[in-house]
């Protein structure tokens, strides 16, 4: 793979900065948009006031701790546009959710706004190893939801071409790669693993792709599928975050020289981990639930608004910003199954571990008589795609989830193809209990 290390005149001023200017810079912020709620949004001075506290209280960082959480709920009990700090007028874009669970989640982008959004993006990809001039192809949906836009605005602002293909066509993906020479793509993780799949299957070795760089998002994926890729492409694969509420993809990126975590950018966004039971901040190196409140943001500001995102936040390495850790499940998506906790990250990482099995899969849940059961559809690699070898990783991969993951659990081996593909962020729990 390329040496891709930044040149430390190319990072901007905050990303070196000391502790304490990033501190200042954060208070200074954060005053600002705790007033900016609170004057703005009927919700926010409501749920102050009957906490008993007031942007004027904001003394320290740490005072926050005083002030409520916002949940995803907020957004939809004040659908559309409730939630709005500006005129209606002022807000330059929308995006939505899709809504499955209930009424969409609606967030407003100011002119600023929109600006900084793309400043952030162009700051993530120069932190993945992308220049000036790279070529980008871009795999993100296009639409309501934030990933293509918000990265098509940060490749522009890198001052790199882009290629706004969107998601679907495996076949024409790879042909436009093969084509116009990308030097580095923006997709989810599960759809990469489409991309390469259809490599092999035109009869190209994805080794001699012009790729160096993938900036992979949107869903929770392992250093495992990392290894995979890296491998497959001889590429760097580096992991970016966000979230619509807080502003889309871009919040938190990783370094292409160390990899070690998501570099929060911590001049637009103050995070905090709490323990998820019990609301109570923890200290950082400990694990729980990512909250953040936005510092920056003018039409939709954050206060404290619970991601549901499991990491923990560590010290600053490659910059002085602190990290958070890649996600390695969501305190909503956790699936209990007989007392245990389970997550689908921990289910692809013994896929992974597992030989003669491709890294596609699909966890089902079911009723077997009263109790909650787990099966879990995955498909053989072409090459060990006979019944005795099916047979065989089926073995295997039921023993590690049970060792390492505590569960007993059902594997259905399939052959090449036969689990469903993402064109986009993966859907890798269908709940059938209730149907049973």
């Amino acid at each position: 793979m390329k040496d891709l290390t930044p040149n430390k005149a190319d990072l901007e001023p905050i990303e070196t900065a000391s502790i304490d200017e990033i501190r200042a810079t954060q208070l200074e912020r954060m005053r600002w948009s705790l007033r900016h709620a609170y004057d703005n949004v009927a919700m926010y001075k409501q749920r102050f006031d009957a906490a008993g506290v007031h942007p004027d209280d904001l003394q320290s960082l740490s005072d926050l701790a005083k002030f409520p959480f916002t949940y995803k709920n907020d957004l939809r009990d004040n659908y559309p546009f409730g939630l709005f700090a500006v005129p209606r007028e002022q807000i330059m874009r929308l995006h939505a959710s899709s809504g499955t669970t209930g009424k969409a989640t609606v967030v407003g982008y100011t002119a600023n706004d929109i600006n900084n959004w793309a400043d952030l993006l162009a700051r993530s990809l120069r932190a993945s190893g992308l220049r000036r001039g790279d070529m980008v192809h871009n795999a993100y949906g296009y639409g309501l939801f934030t990933g293509g836009l918000g990265a098509h605005y940060g490749i522009e602002r890198l001052g790199a071409t882009v290629v706004p293909m969107g998601g679907g066509q495996t076949e024409k993906q790879v042909g436009l790669i093969n084509d116009f020479k990308p030097d580095g793509i923006m997709v989810t993780p599960s759809y990469m693993l489409n991309i390469l799949e259809q490599f092999h299957k035109m009869g190209l070795d994805p080794r001699d792709s012009s790729l160096s760089v993938g900036v992979f998002g949107a869903e929770p994926w392992t250093n495992a599928m990392r290894v995979e890729v890296e491998k497959a492409f001889d590429m760097h694969a580096v992991d970016i975050y966000g979230l619509s509420e807080i502003m889309g993809p871009g919040v938190a990126n990783e370094c292409v020289e160390t990899k070690d975590g998501l570099h929060v950018w911590e001049d637009h966004f103050y995070p905090e981990v709490i323990d998820p039971e019990t609301g109570e901040v923890l200290p950082d190196g400990e694990m729980g639930e990512l909250v953040f409140t936005t510092l920056t943001k003018e039409g939709l500001p954050m206060i404290r608004y619970r991601t549901r995102d499991l990491t923990r936040l560590l010290p600053g390495t490659a910059r002085s910003l602190r990290r958070m850790e890649k996600i390695t499940g969501r305190s909503d998506d956790m699936i209990i199954l007989r007392g245990v906790n389970v997550f689908p990250t921990q289910i692809e990482e013994q896929l992974m571990a597992t030989g003669g099995l491709a890294p596609h899969f699909q966890i089902e849940l079911y009723k077997s008589g009263r109790m909650d059961a787990m099966r879990v559809f995955v498909e053989a690699n072409p090459d060990a795609a006979d019944e005795l070898s099916k047979t065989a990783a089926a073995r295997m991969l039921s023993k590690r989830i049970k060792d390492i993951v505590g569960v007993s659990t059902e594997i259905v081996v399939g052959d090449p193809g036969e689990v469903a593909r993402s064109q986009g962020k993966a859907q890798r729990v269908v709940d059938n209990r209730d149907k049973e």
